[in-house]
C-alpha cells in the first residue's frame, strides 16, 4: 500500500537523525536488496580527534599549573605551563595533517570539516586563552578574563568566517590571522618566558596586549600568506632538503624561543604588508 501524501515518511525521518556526512555508499545484501551504508571516514578524523585531545590536554595542564602556583610550587607550575604550551604546538601539527590526509586520500566530508572547526576552537581558542590567563592574566582580575575572552571570541569569529568563505576566498591568503598562528604567539610567550622561570604576574600588561592583539588580528581584514601554493608532491632541488634539515636543527636548538620568534614574525608580517600597500597607494600618481 502506498503512503498518503499527508503521512510522514518514517524512513526519511530516521535518516535525518543520522550524522550529516557526504560518505554514503550503496550496495546489496545477501538477498539482493539494495542497502545504504552511512558513516564517517576514519583516518582524517583520527588526526582531528588527536588535535582535540591535545587542546584538552593543554587545558588540563594549565589548570594544574594554576593549582601548583596556589600551592607555592613554582617549579611544578613551570613544568605544567611547558606541557600546556607544547600540547598546543602538537595540535598545530595534527591540524595540518588531518586536512592533507583527507585531500591525499580523497576522504573530505562535511562532517570532517565541522569536526575540524570544533576541535580548532578548543585547541586554538580556549586552550591558549586559558593558558595565558593561568600564567599572567589572572593577576589582572576582571581585565584579565576580559582580555582572555576577547581572544576566545576572536578565534570563534575567525573560524566561523573561514567556514563561510570556503570555496570563494583566495586560497593564497588568509583573511585575518589564522587561529593556529595566533595560538602559537600566545603559547610561545608562555613557554619561552616560563622556561626561564619568569613569573607571568611580572609581565601581565605585556601579555594582555599580545593576547588582545592576537584576538583582534584574527577578526581583521588583513591578508596573511597561507603558503597553500607550495607543491609538496612535486620535485624539488636537493638543496631544499638540506634547508628543511637546517630549519629543524635551528628549531630544536631552542624550541621555545625559536617558535615564538617565528610566530611573532608571521603575525607581524600581515600588518607590515598592509602598511606597505597603503604607502604604495599613496605614492602612486
Amino acid at each position: 500500500m502506498s503512503e498518503r501524501p499527508d503521512e510522514p515518511n518514517q524512513a526519511s525521518d530516521a535518516e535525518s537523525l543520522l550524522p550529516i556526512d557526504e560518505h554514503i555508499e550503496e550496495g546489496h545484501d545477501a538477498e539482493g536488496r539494495k542497502v545504504r551504508h552511512r558513516g564517517i571516514y576514519l583516518l582524517p578524523n583520527l588526526f582531528t580527534t588527536a588535535n582535540l585531545f591535545a587542546g584538552f590536554y593543554s587545558i588540563i595542564n594549565s589548570m594544574s599549573a594554576q593549582s601548583a602556583l596556589a600551592a607555592g610550587d613554582a617549579g611544578g607550575a613551570s613544568k605544567y605551563f611547558a606541557f600546556a604550551a607544547i600540547a598546543i604546538f602538537v595540535a598545530m601539527v595534527l591540524d595540518g595533517l588531518d586536512g592533507r590526509v583527507a585531500r591525499m586520500t580523497n576522504t573530505q566530508s562535511a562532517f570532517g570539516a565541522e569536526y575540524d572547526s570544533l576541535s580548532d576552537m578548543v585547541a586554538f581558542g580556549v586552550a591558549p586563552a586559558l593558558l595565558a590567563f593561568a600564567w599572567a592574566l589572572g593577576d589582572m582580575g576582571k581585565v584579565g578574563w576580559m582580555v582572555a575572552f576577547i581572544y576566545v571570541a576572536g578565534a570563534a569569529l575567525r573560524l566561523a568566517r573561514f567556514n563561510t568563505q570556503v570555496g570563494t576566498a583566495d586560497k593564497r591568503y588568509f583573511i585575518g590571522l589564522a587561529s593556529p598562528a595566533a595560538a602559537g604567539v600566545v603559547a610561545g610567550i608562555v613557554w619561552a618566558f616560563s622556561d626561564y622561570g619568569i613569573q607571568g604576574s611580572k609581565m601581565s600588561f605585556l601579555v594582555a596586549l599580545m593576547v588582545a592583539a592576537a584576538g583582534m588580528l584574527m577578526v581583521s581584514n588583513i591578508k596573511y600568506n597561507s603558503f597553500k601554493e607550495l607543491d609538496l608532491k612535486g620535485r624539488v632541488p636537493f638543496v631544499a632538503i638540506l634547508a628543511v634539515v637546517l630549519v629543524f636543527a635551528v628549531v630544536f636548538s631552542d624550541p621555545p624561543r625559536i617558535l615564538l620568534l617565528a610566530f611573532l614574525v608571521y603575525a607581524a608580517s600581515g600588518p607590515v604588508q598592509y602598511l606597505l600597500h597603503l604607502r604604495r597607494r599613496k605614492t602612486l600618481p
